[in-house]
């Protein structure tokens, strides 16, 4: 283990990080709130931190090892919370003890959404901004920025590329040097944030708007610089805007790549993850229109599916905008909402969840072991895109699932232990591990209410599901730290 290698990136990482703090302070210099000043003690604080890193293991040169970069990432993700949640806790706007700051700055970070703020509306600027920012910087990960910016540093990114990008496509690579890949990321992400933006500026929003209900909608955040979230505007053409692009964001940002490198639309209907992830929301969003208008919630079929399809996309996508109460929706609606979290989007986009492309391969090794039972000599390979998947990788899938569900129990019942009922600590947990933001029961619109416990349970959920489970597990085996 190359500690001194970890602490240097770490310290610079804290550096570069340091720097997004600028940003909300030319807001409120901009816009006039006057709210600069936690923003600039929250950059020399943060990039002092950095530098007493930094300092003594500056002369490191080793070669950074996968190990290692699990270890940067896992940390890194702490800290960040921690240091993120600096000018919230300065503030005195809003006035959040240490546990709701961290709570706050982790939920951006994570791309959870889910909030323990009251009375938004009344915030300065700066600070709404802020909670917006981070979201963005979070859902293409900073890990991934930091990826094509380090070997000017030179220290190279292939470790924590791997250990940081989300789902069984870790070795993909867009472009010859993986630099090159994290920046062609990064280009897309950046471009369909600028074309969201400018949606919903044509749909009537202001700018200000605009830009931080991009950045939520592209990085699957969910946060609002409104309580009623997206519901503030009551707009059909706003939800219309919002749910194609929650939709964009749920899909693997390497097709929107290949299709925009090409250009080539097609790619889109020949890669079976999307078609799956297309025709699922396809099915959820009919299947709930035609309920919601039965059941009369709402006067007309295109009412209902107005709503329906915004939020089914919104709670697979797992980015949590919401323009209705949908816990109060009739029958199994809500938690079948809930349920859909834990299928997400795909591998490789800024969603949460388990991703539709393990959930896929689950599917088909189903079907396959049924076959068997009928041929039990037969050899019946899973496929996907007509190749049959590697057994390592269907192990693999299946050892994620069993880690997923084993620590998703353990902290519904520690929940429970802090007082929570059923439904509250049931969809809390899912809230948070799948990243997806608004909940059922006291948590279905702010976390507020719960113990300060339950938070950090909270906490630990949300880190937890951004690094599927695995990257903060590692550190807890004995075999890692091992030599």
């Amino acid at each position: 283990m190359n500690l001194a290698v970890v602490q240097r990136i770490l310290g610079l990482m804290l550096l570069m990080f340091s720097l997004t703090m600028l940003l909300p302070i030319g807001v409120a210099l901009i816009l006039g709130d006057g709210h600069w000043y936690p923003f600039l003690l929250a950059f020399f604080a943060i990039a002092a931190v950095g530098l007493l890193l930094w300092l003594p293991a500056r002369g490191a040169r080793q070669d950074l090892r996968l190990r290692d970069g699990f270890l940067v990432v896992a940390v890194f993700w702490i800290c960040l919370g921690l240091a993120g949640a600096a000018p919230l806790l300065i503030s005195d706007v809003p006035d959040l003890s240490f546990t709701d700051a961290v709570f706050e700055a982790v939920s951006g970070f994570t791309t959870t959404g889910a909030t323990v703020i009251i009375g938004l509306d009344e915030l300065p600027k700066s600070i709404l901004w802020y909670r917006q920012q981070i979201q963005w910087f979070g859902g293409m990960g900073i890990i991934v920025l930091a990826v094509a910016l380090l070997p000017i540093l030179g220290i190279g990114g292939m470790s924590l590329y791997k250990a940081e990008t989300p789902g069984p496509m870790k070795d993909q690579k867009l472009t010859p040097r993986i630099t090159q890949t994290a920046k062609a990321l990064w280009a897309v992400y950046v471009l369909l944030t600028a074309a969201c933006t400018l949606g919903f500026w044509l749909a009537g929003m202001s700018l200000f708007d605009a830009i931080g209900h991009a950045f939520a909608a592209l990085s699957t955040g969910g946060y609002s610089p409104y309580d009623a979230s997206l519901g503030h505007f009551d707009s059909a053409v706003v939800d219309a805007v919002a749910t194609v692009f929650m939709f964009l964001g749920g899909v693997n940002f390497a097709l929107h790549f290949s299709a925009l490198r090409q250009p080539d639309l097609r790619l889109y209907a020949r890669d079976t993850e999307f078609l799956a992830f297309f025709w699922l929301s396809v099915a959820i969003i009919a299947g709930m229109s035609v309920y919601l208008w039965w059941h009369g919630d709402y006067p007309s079929l295109w009412t209902a599916l107005r709503y329906a399809s915004f939020h089914a996309v919104s709670i697979q996508t797992t980015t949590g905008f919401t323009t209705a109460n949908f816990a109060a929706w009739p029958g199994a609606l809500p938690a079948l909402l809930i349920l859909l979290s834990f299928i997400g989007g795909c591998a490789g986009s800024t969603t949460g969840g388990m991703k539709v492309i393990r959930w896929l391969l689950v599917f088909r090794q189903g079907v396959a072991d049924l076959k068997r039972l009928v041929h039990p000599s037969a050899e019946i390979p899973v496929k996907l895109a007509g190749r049959p998947i590697p057994q390592q990788v269907i192990s693999g899938v299946a050892g994620f699932f069993a880690m997923y569900f084993v620590v998703f129990g353990v902290l519904m019942l520690t929940l429970m232990m802090l007082g929570l009922d059923q439904v509250t600590a049931w969809s809390a947990v899912a809230a948070t591990i799948n990243n997806v933001g608004p909940g059922l029961g006291d948590v279905a619109v702010t976390f507020h209410s719960v113990p300060d416990a339950a938070k950090w349970v909270g906490i630990v959920a949300m880190i937890a599901g951004r690094l599927e489970i695995s990257a903060l597990l590692l550190l807890l085996t004995p075999a890692f730290w091992r030599k």
